[in-house]
């Protein structure tokens, strides 16, 4: 569970002649405390709440936190922020366009805030990006204070729908080059686990060009917790596609590993590709400089360590609507004094 808390110290003067001990007035200070999984909790200083907003479906502050600068926090949780989102947010976006040749038409289903288009739209193929997010007051609340990605919400390019990310692929007649999943985390009772499933996926497959690729985020993935979401999710994929590339990476301001899924339609698609490769892909197909992925830092994501490989191999859980795994529920924001 995330709290607000407050806390309070005091410097001690040096003495005086009076034999008591001088002391300053208490200075009072905030912090965020998140619960990451049972048993553990980081704590977070706030420097200073930006801006605060309720939508029907969330509370959403950005803020800025001593360690992390400003961020992004939904319902008391930190999605993202200003010293690390590029890491997550490059990891998610470019091995899905790079690994497709030519990619022309994308989905976003979530990703609110506009980071995940800010990246689709520096590939200089992209003709349409269809962004569908459920909350649009979240949206508008972005839009407003995360600056960074003001250029990508006025690309023209850009199709912003508030909506059911579901329905809107249900309803719609259009395929897609790059289909691009930034949910929220698969919660019991949750908006999106169902959007975790083998009857998903294979919805999505259909959604396709031919050559088609699908990412989705898939959870914590470090040496503990990668067993609970991130190989299921695999396992589920890899019953609808016939290649599916586990990745994952370190993000600081999650105090975990944070994993992906990538899902090839088109088997003959290159599973791997040389730091050459990507190093030219990004060169000839990406305006400006990414800050965190290049042909190197590439090897490094599908580099898995020993007990990640052996946990895919090992692991048997189909998600279905009937089947699934959740990740720990850290809950909403209370106050305390």
């Amino acid at each position: 569970q995330a709290r607000l808390v407050e806390s309070s110290w005091c410097v001690l003067r040096a003495p005086t002649a009076c034999p008591e001990v001088a002391r300053d007035p208490p200075t009072m200070s905030k912090w965020i405390e998140e619960e990451l999984e049972e048993g553990l909790r980081g704590m977070y200083k706030i420097k200073k709440i930006l801006a605060s907003t309720t939508s029907k479906w969330q509370t959403v502050d950005v803020m800025e936190l001593e360690p992390f600068g400003k961020c992004l926090m939904i319902d008391g949780l930190l999605q993202s922020t200003e010293v690390d989102e590029f890491v997550y947010h490059e990891s998610l976006v470019h091995p899905a366009m790079l690994v497709h040749p030519n990619p022309k038409t994308v989905y976003i289903g979530g990703g609110g805030e506009g980071a995940t288009a800010r990246e689709v739209l520096r590939h200089k193929t992209v003709e349409k990006c269809v962004m569908v997010d459920i909350d649009g007051d979240v949206v508008a609340f972005c839009k407003e204070h995360l600056t960074e990605n003001a250029e990508a919400f006025a690309d023209p390019r850009l199709e912003l729908v508030i909506d059911d990310a579901k329905k809107i692929l249900e309803d719609s007649a259009r395929t897609y080059d790059v289909i691009i999943m930034d949910l929220d985390d698969p919660l019991e009772g949750g908006p999106c686990y169902q959007l975790y499933t083998k009857e998903f996926y294979e919805f999505c497959k259909t959604k396709l060009n031919p050559g088609g690729v699908l990412v989705t985020q898939a959870g914590q993935a470090g040496i503990k917790r990668h067993h609970i979401v991130w190989s299921a999710v695999h396992s589920t994929l890899r019953a609808v596609f016939p290649t599916v590339l586990a990745y994952n990476q370190a993000v600081y301001s999650f105090m975990d590993e944070w994993g992906w899924q990538l899902a090839l339609s088109d088997a003959s698609l290159p599973s791997k590709l040389s730091v050459e490769d990507v190093d030219k892909r990004i060169s000839e197909r990406i305006n400006g400089e990414l800050k965190f992925l290049d042909g190197e830092s590439w090897q490094g994501l599908f580099s898995l360590s020993k007990l990640h490989r052996k946990t895919l191999k090992d692991e048997t859980i189909v998600m279905t609507k009937g089947t699934h795994r959740f990740m720990h529920n850290t809950g909403l924001t209370v106050a305390e004094k």
